[in-house]
């Protein structure tokens, strides 16, 4: 069964609300605690696998800009898939993105992200 529909971020899964909240704050270390050993990250057609990858990846990806990020939507697309769309605003070329964060789950943590633009 498929949900499209907004959600209150409070109605995301745990692993997600838990890691969102934690890459929103800059803090890597935590973010990584809630991914599976296996986890496979994509960004800008970029891909990270392992923990350690990954948590390179959300340790680095951005650094170099100033910016500030905020969940305006989130959906259930089924038991095991989610997606969160965040709004960064910042000194990145461009100004502003809206970024769709697309979660897999698996044992209660997260196996995937894809981070790609927004599918309005």
């Amino acid at each position: 069964m498929t949900h499209n529909t907004d959600l209150p971020s409070e109605q995301l899964p745990t692993p997600v609300r838990d890691f969102l909240g934690a890459h929103v704050a800059r803090d890597a270390a935590t973010a990584s605690k809630f991914l599976t050993e296996d986890v496979v990250a994509v960004d800008q057609g970029e891909t990270f696998r392992g923990r350690d990858q990954v948590h390179a990846f959300l340790r680095d990806a951005g650094s170099e800009f100033e910016y500030t990020t905020e969940q305006v939507g989130a959906r259930r697309v089924d038991d095991t898939h989610w997606v969160a769309t965040m709004r960064l605003e910042g000194t990145f070329p461009g100004g502003t993105a809206e970024l769709d964060y697309r979660f897999t789950l698996r044992d209660d943590r997260i196996a995937e992200i894809v981070i790609a633009n927004h599918e309005a």
